[in-house]
């Protein structure tokens, strides 16, 4: 395997250190002296780039966040001129304004070498076919995909999201070894393939790449044992460079590894902003080491990891992300999250992987009730009694209660990108 690395994949923690330091210190130079907003919010933390002599010394400098994106939009982070940027992604901006990111020639080559490298370390190799069903467009998620295959050396099926039952076809007569996708729209395809009385167990499909929204080790077991793949997790956001950020390996499976010789991770007491120690769960932020259009320093991700020693490479890992602090229901009191329902109805009998949480208003208390899909076949009583089930593991697992229906399947709403699993009706949205 080691003959597979490249060179920054090669170094030893010492190495990898001053590697850091040499291209953090060139990188706050570069934001100081050609981004106003970063010369403005340094100034007023009273820090300047030389300042950090040491990689400690980054906590002394300011976040950026994604409403100071909004607030600059659409290009006030740029750092270079305007004729230098090749491509412009975006956020969807459902929330408010697109989060504007550039790429230069470079940024664009570091982030085809980037996604390369993931997929290598997923298990991808040269001259294996890569159906990419991310969505293309100014989500980064399919382009970043896309051209990491071709630098890979694999052939690339640009499939794209929706169209679930060609996507099937194509798999079945193109025979590709890798599928990169969100994981719930996985389980879109994997319901259509078993619709058509195709077993996926029976494709090309060797190793499937997800990212994009947050999935648990049950739902990796479901999609394994479902399609007969190695399911890994990729990571990244396009306001960092896009997906290609950390990548979980394929020999371990144990949390990604930041490629960080050209990303930097903190992880931050999401209330007090103070540094945590590795080990600690927290808020994950991002200082770019290498990108030239749009450098970002110590920006606010709102997941929620922790950073762990490397083990199939030198660099450290980040936990699986557990969920966002903005995805976070609060729910008299006790937090909760997507994922811990995730992990509750995947082990529970009867019920199929598709749910969704709909928060109302009963008086003047919140109440959530929990959608899940029976699987083909479930009986009424094995419906009652799985969702009974559910409602007690929440009770006794999270520490708030619950209200369980269980519908027929094919009921729910199907991802064909990044599934909306919250739908908040309590101001009659």
């Amino acid at each position: 395997m080691t003959d597979l690395l490249d060179a920054g994949e090669r170094l030893g923690r010492a190495e990898l250190a001053a590697l850091q330091l040499e291209r953090l210190r060139a990188t706050l130079r570069h934001a100081y002296e050609n981004v106003e907003f970063h010369r403005r919010a340094f100034d007023a933390a009273g820090v300047r780039p030389e300042d950090c002599r040491d990689l400690a010394d980054l906590a002394r400098f300011p976040f950026t966040t994604k409403a100071d994106l909004r607030e600059t939009y659409p290009f006030g982070m740029f750092a270079v001129e305007r004729s230098r940027v090749r491509r412009i992604h975006a956020s969807s901006g459902t929330t408010g304004l697109p989060t504007v990111v550039g790429y230069t020639d470079g940024d664009l080559d570091l982030w085809a070498d980037v996604m390369a490298r993931s997929i290598r370390a997923a298990g991808g190799r040269p001259g294996q076919t890569v159906h990419v069903a991310y969505g293309y467009g100014l989500f980064t998620g399919g382009l970043g995909a896309h051209y990491g295959a071709e630098r890979l050396g694999c052939t690339v099926v640009p499939a794209s999201g929706g169209m679930t039952a060609r996507q099937v076809r194509l798999i079945q007569d193109f025979r590709p070894e890798i599928i990169m996708v969100t994981p719930s729209y996985m389980l879109t395809l994997l319901d259509e393939f078993e619709r058509q009385g195709v077993d996926p167990r029976t494709t090309s499909l060797r190793t499937g790449i997800f990212g994009a929204e947050p999935w648990t080790e049950e739902m990796r077991r479901e999609i394994e044992e479902r399609c007969g793949i190695d399911a890994v997790d990729v990571y990244g956001l396009s306001e960092v460079i896009g997906p290609g950020v950390a990548q979980e390996c394929v020999e371990t499976k144990d949390g990604l590894h930041v490629w960080e010789d050209h990303f930097y991770p903190e992880v931050v007491d999401p209330l007090t902003g103070e540094v945590l120690p590795d080990g600690e769960r927290g808020e994950l932020v991002f200082t770019s080491l290498t990108k030239e259009a749009m450098p970002v320093i110590r920006y606010r991700t709102r997941d929620l990891t922790r950073l762990l020693p490397g083990t199939a490479r030198v660099f450290r890992r980040m936990e699986r992300v557990t969920g966002r602090s903005d995805d976070m229901v609060i729910l008299r009191g006790v937090n909760l999250f997507p994922t811990q329902i995730e992990e509750i109805v995947l082990r529970t009998p009867g019920l199929a992987p598709h749910f969704q949480l709909r928060l109302t208003r009963e008086g003047r208390l919140d109440a959530l009730t929990v959608r899940v899909e029976a699987r083909p076949g479930a009986t009424a009583e094995v419906r009652e009694r799985a969702a009974r089930a559910v409602e007690a593991a929440v009770k006794d697992g999270i520490g708030v209660s619950v209200v369980v229906e269980v519908v027929d399947p094919e009921t729910l709403e199907r991802s064909v990108g990044k599934i909306r699993r919250i739908v908040d009706l309590r101001d009659g949205g």
